[in-house]
């Protein structure tokens, strides 16, 4: 188990539209076992997930580790899972991560939960962030070896650059 990808796609997931199926199946775009077993139950659980996150990411950005860590063991508490070795390839063992239900949602909660646990132990609970843009409230993974992720992505870290840019240079003009 990648735990940093797994905790990436837990960001992703809060950021997702799972309003219908469709934006499901492109939630796990590179994962066809599962987006052709995903149905609306799936959605309407991952959705109570991505609220259940987004106070947790939200405390991650604040520095909150009890919050992180008291949020995250409420969520393991209620989604039990039993991790297996995986070894469809042979030179790259890994965990997979079980639930019992076997349906999407739930493969998908175990792996966020498993990721976000992981990550936080490792790296630490500031690692989960909010963006930092006025424009945007996406959550991202901030594996940077610095700690210094302020944005959700390439595009909305250039938007403020820009904007910050022409604040200073209109500053500059008026004065």
């Amino acid at each position: 188990m990648d735990f940093i990808r797994y905790a990436e796609a837990a960001a992703s997931l809060l950021n997702a539209d799972l309003s219908e199926v469709d934006g499901l199946v492109a939630y796990l775009d590179g994962r066809p076992g599962l987006q052709e077993r995903a149905i609306d139950r799936d959605c309407m659980l991952l959705r109570k997930l991505q609220r259940e996150l987004r106070p947790i990411f939200d405390a991650g950005e604040a520095g909150d580790i009890t919050a992180v860590v008291s949020g995250l063991n409420g969520l393991l508490t209620r989604h039990p899972m039993t991790p297996q070795i995986s070894d469809h390839d042979a030179s790259n063992l890994h965990l997979h991560v079980g639930t019992g239900s076997g349906s999407v949602a739930e493969q998908v909660v175990g792996e966020s939960l498993l990721g976000l646990a992981t990550l936080v132990c490792d790296l630490g609970a500031d690692r989960l962030g909010v963006c930092s843009s006025a424009q945007c409230s996406n959550a991202f993974v901030d594996a940077s070896p610095n700690r210094s992720r302020r944005y959700c992505s390439e595009r909305c870290s250039s938007r403020a650059n820009v904007a910050a840019y022409r604040a200073r240079r209109k500053a500059a003009i008026e004065a």
